[in-house]
């Protein structure tokens, strides 16, 4: 049976499509099944596009949980971290892939996973290091602007609970170019997203067979 994998999502889902079609091509280039999106944003086309591909999905938002606890920002993020956790876990996945989620997972949700035995994998728009969280393509691009960088890069690594510092499994450097735009920057970057989330999605779930 063909390992499955859910994807996290918060946007657009054009890594999450990419997955999709490497799943479905004909032989297919990602050996597993899209089994279920949880999107964290209710307007992400990537929920249209789990529709179109008869994929079910989530929506599971933290401004519910921020409601119900307005005096603790803290309590309400580890309730939701812990209902994300039950959620994720009632579809069994073998692999959970970030796809331009942007939540950070506490232990709270990383925690049951990892006792469940599901892997989980995030996509990161910088090299190890440099430009960890959220607006890396922007950050890369202000530095070498600045004259600090002549480099950016992707990386697909494992989540751990520091942000981005998970151990890589892919990192695909990519030069700068003077005069570049930043929008064409982010069409490079984005184009090189949509190879690497499936080669790093299939080495997370070859590297868990070797490991079982």
């Amino acid at each position: 049976m063909a390992p499955r994998v859910l994807v996290l999502i918060s946007g657009n889902g054009s890594n999450l499509q990419a997955l999709i079609d490497a799943s479905r091509a004909n032989p297919p280039t990602l050996d597993a099944a899209i089994i279920h999106v949880i999107s964290n944003k209710k307007a992400a086309y990537g929920l249209k596009r789990a529709a179109d591909a008869g994929i079910s999905s989530t929506y599971h938002n933290l401004l519910a949980y921020k409601k119900k606890n307005p005096n603790n920002p803290q309590e309400a993020r580890e309730a939701y971290d812990a209902d994300l956790a039950k959620l994720i876990l009632a579809q069994t996945p073998d692999l959970v892939v970030c796809a331009g989620w942007m939540h950070i997972l506490s232990p709270t949700a990383l925690k049951p996973l990892k006792e469940a035995g599901v892997d989980i994998i995030n996509l990161h728009p910088a090299l190890p290091g440099q430009f960890d969280g959220a607006n890396a393509i922007d950050r890369a691009y202000e530095a070498f602007q600045r004259g600090e960088i002549t480099k950016t890069g992707i990386m697909i690594h494992h989540v751990i609970t520091a942000v981005d510092r998970g151990a890589p499994i892919i990192v695909r450097e990519i030069e700068m170019i003077k005069g570049e735009s930043l929008e064409d920057l982010e069409n490079r970057i984005h184009a090189v997203e949509h190879i690497e989330i499936v080669n790093g999605t299939r080495m997370a779930l070859e590297e868990r067979e070797k490991n079982k």
